[in-house]
């Protein structure tokens, strides 16, 4: 019986150490395979080696080939959950291809891949039980490091003090390259009814610049009353964002401004033709703007907005004035609330100048936001797939901006927490998969409140 007992031990053992070996040799060949495929450079393929040798495309990337056990009934199930909880965090095909062609990186990806190995998070557990080897060692670790700091020399606000490419988020530069006659007469429209059907909305009816560059409503009250489905952002500092609004429908500021005039339930004007007779009939506005445009059309009109709200930027917080090396521009709370908010890993999408409006997070990673909520799921829920029809961006919405977010609440895309606090508790545990205690959430709390910035000069309130 002893000897039964010992020579399935010892069966049990050679088999698993033959999957382990079997794995390594996988891991290592399917690594070669996918680099010989992308044609990298010498010195982009060590790049590219240690995220491929290390197996994290067998989480990360949807096209990935899998070893032969990813067929069996059992192993299959839990492998397919973990590649697609693994994809809903991170996709390593993006960085794969930046890799190769550096302008394509996202700042927010370079800032998770540097969290991983930060915590020494990667691979998760469970793989490296069986893919021996996996995880990058300390060269490596430093190799990326580098790789990433370098890459992120180009989000840096230029001529900016304080900004540091080994740091996750940038002080907000004291202003961006405008023209001042755009930027007055952009100015002028911002605060001009004859955008809406009545005149009674302007963009500023949304986006009040002495309410945080908000309505602080639920959702916006359009036209003859008429209620949106969605929280409006802040104006503030959307001009960090790379698309605009909650679902990335819009390019550019000046395309953003482009839709609200003719949405029935905001201005509800019935064309573009309309509204620019209404600024052809104004002999002496006519006058003004076409010495500084061509004509006046669609395109120039919210040329002129965008112009405008590049201005809309808020530098010198208490947090951009720590950033530049002021120690006492914080207190002791928001220190530890800074510490805190990067132990969730919240910097990893709140991140670079603005503190988001990087990219588009799934809502609900850790748990059913939606389900939790009780309400009906409405279009606006949808997020970024409303616009792009891949089943993968549902539920995914834009990384709002943290700047000045002691003043804009309500919070969320649906508008429904009221409460700063209660906003991080919230993210805290569907975004982090945290309980923070009450001394954490104290400290974000006051962390957060350390972002509010200055517009010409003065601080917001």
């Amino acid at each position: 019986m002893k000897k039964c007992l010992i020579s399935a031990t010892t069966l049990g053992l050679a088999s698993f150490f033959s999957v382990v070996g079997y794995l390594h040799f996988f891991d290592h060949s399917q690594a070669e395979k996918q680099l010989a495929t992308m044609q990298f450079d010498q010195k982009q393929q060590k790049i590219a080696n240690v995220l491929l040798k290390n197996g994290c495309q067998y989480c990360h990337s949807p096209s990935a080939e899998l070893p032969f056990y990813a067929k069996f009934p059992v192993a299959s199930t839990i492998m397919q959950k973990d590649i697609e909880k693994g994809n809903r965090f991170f996709q390593l095909d993006p960085v794969l291809e930046g890799i190769k062609h550096p302008e394509k990186l996202s700042e927010v990806d370079l800032a998770k891949l540097e969290r991983v190995l930060i915590n020494n998070e990667m691979p998760i557990a469970s793989f490296i039980h069986l893919h021996w080897g996996s995880r990058p060692d300390a060269e490596e670790k430093a190799l990326l490091q580098d790789w990433i700091h370098t890459q992120r020399e180009r989000f840096l606000p230029k001529e900016t003090k304080g900004a540091d490419a080994s740091r996750f988020i940038q002080p907000i530069p004291e202003s961006l390259p405008t023209d001042p006659q755009k930027v007055a007469l952009g100015h002028d429209l911002f605060f001009d009814g004859r955008f809406s059907a009545d005149g009674s909305i302007e963009c500023h009816t949304c986006h009040q610049l002495d309410k945080g560059g908000t309505d602080r409503l639920q959702t916006s009250t359009g036209i003859e009353g008429k209620k949106g489905g969605i929280n409006a952002p802040t104006v503030y500092n959307a001009a960090f964002n790379i698309l605009q609004f909650w679902d990335g429908r819009a390019d550019s500021l000046a395309t953003q401004a482009e839709g609200p005039p003719l949405n029935p339930v905001e201005m509800g004007s019935e064309n573009w033709e309309d509204i620019i007779a209404k600024f052809e009939a104004d002999d002496e506005f006519k006058q003004r703007f076409l010495s500084i445009y061509p004509n006046i059309t669609k395109e120039t009109l919210t040329d002129a907005i965008a112009e405008f709200e590049k201005t809309l930027i808020t530098p010198n917080s208490a947090f951009d004035r720590y950033l530049k090396g002021d120690e006492n521009a914080m207190t002791e709370a928001q220190k530890r609330g800074y510490e805190s908010f990067q132990n969730a890993k919240c910097d990893t999408c709140h991140t670079g100048i603005a503190m988001g409006g990087q990219s588009f997070e799934y809502m609900g990673l850790y748990d059913d936001y939606f389900k939790a909520r009780g309400t009906p799921i409405t279009a606006d829920d949808q997020g970024r797939y409303s616009q792009t029809k891949d089943p993968r961006d549902m539920h995914r919405f834009k990384v709002p901006t943290l700047r000045n977010i002691a003043l804009t609440a309500p919070y969320m895309h649906d508008g429904t927490i009221t409460d700063l606090k209660e906003a991080v508790r919230v993210m805290a545990h569907y975004q982090s998969g945290k309980t923070l205690s009450d001394q954490e959430l104290n400290d974000i709390t006051s962390f957060l409140e350390a972002l509010t910035g200055e517009y010409k000069g003065e601080l917001l309130k």
